[in-house]
């Protein structure tokens, strides 16, 4: 049996037959000489996503690539990602290609340059390529979540994230945990740290969010993930004596 990996990139991709082959091959060179795999999830496309991905394989022998049987989500297809991950560090980041695979090591390195107990750390998206109301909308959630939550995060938006697979399983999943991974991770006793990296047009495909659509989820998730900290019991730690 092959030995597992240290890196899983994650990458979760609906409809998005025109990004997935070129974000495969970047990813591909931005982690060349790295132990690492990546794994892609179909979230049930529409189109030639997975067509595409398949053909890839004999170019990438590290790609994998999951095909949910229904769409469930980005946060559910990240989740099956994990769930099927070999490596210990897992790399996230969106299918569309705004997110810049070369900023992945530099996250890498900076996690496993850390504490034992820092567990996450997310990119903050620099000079971002999204319409006005788009940063507006971000800016003000980031805003409310942060002084909300205490999460210390000023972008979980970002799909950039390194972090320790262990650290996923213990979190308490629910649909969008993807935005809420650093409060998480304190609510658990872990330490989370946050680097600055690279954003970019999106070049095909169209968004599968809006503004409103975000609002209407927000403000449940974010009442969920207060009364999660609210009943979270930490006993700083597990001795065996």
């Amino acid at each position: 049996m092959a030995q597992a990996p240290q890196i899983s990139v994650v990458v979760p991709v609906f409809d998005e037959e025109g990004a997935a082959p070129a974000l495969a091959r970047e990813i591909a060179a931005a982690f060349h000489g790295r132990d690492y795999e990546m794994v892609f999830v179909d979230d049930a496309s529409r189109d030639g996503t997975r067509a595409a991905l398949k053909a890839l394989q004999a170019e990438i022998p590290q790609l994998r690539v999951l095909a949910h049987r229904r769409n469930s989500g980005q946060s559910r297809s990240i989740r099956s990602g994990i769930l099927a991950a070999r490596g210990e560090i897992i790399v996230t980041l969106d299918g569309d290609g705004q997110n810049d695979p070369a900023d992945g090591p530099k996250l890498v390195d900076a996690l496993l340059a850390g504490p034992p107990d820092l567990a996450l750390v997310g990119g903050e998206r620099v000079k971002r390529q999204d319409s006005q109301a788009k940063k507006v909308a971000s800016r003000i959630g980031n805003g409310v979540r942060k002084r909300l939550l205490k999460d210390t995060a000023n972008d979980t938006g970002c799909g950039l994230k390194a972090f320790r697979r262990d650290a996923f399983l213990r979190l308490p999943y629910f649909d969008h945990i993807h935005r809420y991974l650093p409060a998480l991770m304190l609510r658990e006793g872990y330490q989370t740290a946050f680097r600055p990296v690279n954003h970019r047009n999106r070049e095909t495909g169209v968004s599968k969010y809006t503004n409103f659509g975000r609002l209407l989820v927000s403000v449940s998730d974010l009442l969920g993930v207060m009364w999660l900290q609210s009943r979270a019991r930490n006993p700083q730690g597990v001795d065996e004596v």
